[in-house]
């Protein structure tokens, strides 16, 4: 992990990770027994607008990956991704349709009406 970019927790971050988000991440770690965990967030082509918001969860970045760091819990990008999210927000909302995590996303000039999907 020693290249990927690395956002300490002090620092301006170029994306935002919600105390939801956060909380939810920190039990998904208690509940893996795994420190190490991170959310890696990513973007695909496909889905209704033509892009698609993705989540995983990884122990390591990779090299050309972009560590943002929040207190006890981590957030993974990669390059391709980064250029559509930067300035996106990823919270976890838990409603009638069930419990995720979503992406608030200022470069998105449309979005599908489930909002897993985006254009830019």
């Amino acid at each position: 992990m020693s290249g990927a970019e690395s956002f300490d927790p002090g620092s301006v971050k170029p994306m935002q990770l919600s105390p939801s988000a956060q909380q939810r991440l920190r039990g998904l770690i208690a509940e893996e027994g795994n420190a190490a965990l991170k959310l890696r967030v990513y973007v695909t082509g496909g889905g209704c607008s033509g892009f698609q918001y993705g989540f995983d969860f990884a122990d390591d970045a990779s090299e050309d990956d972009t560590l943002i760091a929040f207190d006890d819990v981590a957030m993974i990008v990669d390059p391709l991704s980064y250029q559509y999210l930067v300035g996106s927000t990823v919270d976890y909302e838990e409603g009638l349709a069930g419990a995720r995590f979503v992406i608030q996303n200022p470069n998105a000039t449309s979005t599908c009406g489930c909002g897993a999907s985006f254009m830019v």
